[in-house]
């Protein structure tokens, strides 16, 4: 677990002391187009501007010139996909815009290439299939069993 507090001293030498921060910053693909030096985060409600600011320039080392950040509700759903239900609702979080100066740039990556993203389609396609037979060779079995629960097979 990490801690914002230094450890407490213990005897004996070296003295190894890691300094982690309690806080994590999740990066967001805006809604709406953004100039690119604008970077959106999705932040703790306990964290501040200048703590945002703090954590680029400290731990990343980007030159952070405004920091702009506001408090969302998080969204009211149901626990439980039918409608009766109870009502969840998610965390808030601070929604994070942060300006770097104008000759720093931020593109998303291209995480996955067309070739390989082909690929995955292909194999799960393959694999959907399989498993779509699979399913059906075990309703042949069933057959018409009406008032047996489904993991009862023979």
């Amino acid at each position: 677990m990490s801690t914002r507090w230094y450890p407490i001293y213990q005897r004996g030498n070296p003295q190894l002391r890691i300094f982690l921060p309690n806080f994590w910053m999740k990066l967001v693909r805006p809604e709406e187009k953004q100039p690119k030096n604008v970077v959106q985060f999705k932040v703790p409600t306990g964290m501040t501007n200048y703590d945002i600011e703090n954590y680029l320039k400290k731990i990343y080392k980007i030159k952070v010139i405004k920091v702009e950040s506001s408090i969302e509700n998080g969204k009211m759903k149901r626990a439980i996909f039918n409608k009766y239900g109870p009502i969840v609702k998610e965390d808030d979080f601070r929604r994070a815009f942060v300006t770097m100066p104008r000759d720093q740039e931020f593109e998303f990556p291209d995480v996955c290439t067309t070739e390989e993203f082909k690929k995955r389609t292909a194999e799960d396609e393959k694999s959907s299939k399989v498993s779509q037979d699979m399913y059906k060779d075990f309703l042949k079995k069933q057959g018409n069993r009406p008032g047996l629960p489904g993991w009862f097979s023979f």
